[in-house]
């Protein structure tokens, strides 16, 4: 790939909405281009044979199947609050 230049710096930066000093886009363009030489370096292994993966670790769902259950009924819920009022609970109102 070729190397990073100041201009496509100063171009991202505007896209981010960054204002970016001229020594800022100087210091920028060679920290970036560092991070791509660093990266391309992954380009010099051998993957053949690796299995594509999302993740390192082997993870499984752990959730519960999605069964249908019997729930509390109304009367059940409202047992045990303080205040009710027409079948649902009752709150102090937080609006004039």
């Amino acid at each position: 790939m070729a190397e990073i230049s100041k201009e496509q710096v100063k171009h991202v930066a505007n896209l981010a909405r960054l204002a970016i000093t001229e020594e800022e886009a100087e210091k920028l363009t060679d920290e970036l281009g560092s991070i791509i030489k660093f990266a391309e370096q992954l380009n010099e292994l051998d993957t053949e044979n690796v299995e594509p993966t999302t993740h390192v670790l082997d993870l499984k769902n752990v959730m519960r199947k999605d069964e249908p259950k019997q729930w509390l009924t109304q009367e059940e819920a409202l047992k045990n609050a303080p205040e009710k009022q027409d079948g649902q609970f009752h709150v102090p109102s937080i609006l004039e």
